[in-house]
């Protein structure tokens, strides 16, 4: 097991278990992981051509969202006249994050600290830890969010997976609640109803028991989201012709630092730790 450079260009490391089971890693464009190959086959989707355009926000890999899910229903910043709003799913997606590697554990830690970029938008010292586990078929994820601040910090927190699919058609989702919001509309509906829409391209929160999962019956592959309370809400999200789906654990909905609801707040010293797991299973 091993982590070296993949891409020195793009700046892409790889951490790779065996041959055909790895993972690659952008440390400098949010952290984030931008592929997965478990038994050979490639999980997450990722447009690395727009990757490779900086002027554009990335699609696919494994995003990370903080301090804040989704947007915040305000003209300007929580925090005062002189912080900036805080964008779309927050400043982590968008930072320069470090890693280092556990050769005992055989893990890759990401973290990210405050910035001078952070403080413009959040008046905060933190530090941002995910472990990162890498098994056969099994990704699992140990977020640790440390308040380094003299005060409460409040913060929101989510993983945004971009998975494969072979076509919208050859899918079925399993384990979702009975209704959902549909977050564009802001309505509650039936969630089959709305999954059935998925090739037209759906937004979707649930309040889930903490797994969610989906079968592609083509790719003979079912993926389960393993994300326990309090990281227990999901979001479901297309965006065709993309042949892909996002199956997100979120703490917190939209617009939390708002209106309060499920906004988490870390006492001063102190953190807050969230567990969530991707695994993989071969369909006969």
């Amino acid at each position: 097991m091993q982590i070296k450079l993949s891409n020195k260009d793009q700046k892409i490391f790889v951490f790779q278990l065996d041959k055909n089971n790895y993972i690659k890693f952008c440390p400098e464009r949010g952290g984030f992981i931008t592929n997965w190959i478990s038994d050979g086959k490639e999980i997450l989707y990722f447009d690395e051509k727009r990757f490779m355009d900086k002027t554009k926000s990335i699609r696919g890999g494994i995003p990370i969202l903080f301090p804040i899910c989704g947007n915040l229903n305000t003209s300007s910043s929580v925090f005062g006249k002189e912080y900036l709003q805080l964008t779309q799913h927050g400043f982590a997606r968008d930072s320069q994050w470090q890693h280092s590697f556990n050769e005992n554990e055989k893990s890759l830690c990401l973290f990210l600290n405050e910035s001078k970029k952070t403080k413009q938008y959040y008046p905060f010292d933190f530090e941002l830890r995910i472990l990162v586990t890498l098994k056969i078929n099994c990704l699992e994820f140990e977020i640790t969010i440390h308040n380094k601040t003299d005060f409460a910090m409040p913060m929101n927190f989510g993983l945004h997976p971009y998975f494969n699919v072979s076509d919208f058609k050859n899918l079925e989702f399993i384990d979702n609640p009975l209704n959902c919001q549909d977050q564009e509309r802001n309505t509650i509906s039936n969630t089959l109803d709305e999954l059935n829409k998925i090739n037209l391209g759906v937004d979707l929160l649930m309040y889930t028991s903490g797994r969610s999962s989906f079968r592609d019956k083509v790719f003979k592959r079912e993926v389960t989201l393993n994300h326990p309370y309090p990281f227990d809400l999901g979001v479901i999200w297309s965006d065709p012709p993309r042949r892909m789906i996002c199956l997100e654990p979120w703490t917190s909905p939209r617009n939390s630092f708002v209106d309060g609801f499920r906004k988490f707040m870390i006492p001063s010293n102190d953190s807050k730790r969230f567990n969530a797991s991707i695994q993989i299973k071969s369909l006969k």
